[in-house]
């Protein structure tokens, strides 16, 4: 089973292939993403990598958290699950 990490701290120049490569020195990437603002396409800070088994993303925390990828020291977590979001805004409701 598939291990999906979070990555934080991220430069705003990381691409997706150089952390695939970084991560792939603790085991097999199964994919790699960094996560950009959907208006601008400029990275947000962190992404997310998912290894193909628990024991390689266990080693992959334990190597890389801390470690620099461009310039930047990086954060590295097992992913908790997305929380359900609230829709806070109203259209048209001037109350």
């Amino acid at each position: 089973m598939a291990s999906k990490l979070f990555v934080g701290g991220l430069s705003w120049d990381t691409k997706e292939d150089s952390l695939k490569n970084l991560f792939s020195q603790a085991g097999n990437v199964v994919s790699a993403t960094v996560i950009t603002d959907k208006f601008s396409g400029r990275s947000k800070g962190f992404g997310f990598v998912e290894m193909s088994s628990e024991e390689e993303a266990k080693e992959a925390i334990k190597k890389l958290n801390g470690q620099s990828l461009d310039g930047r020291n990086i954060t590295v977590n097992e992913a908790r699950p997305q929380q359900p979001r609230e829709n806070n805004f109203r259209r048209g409701d001037m109350r």
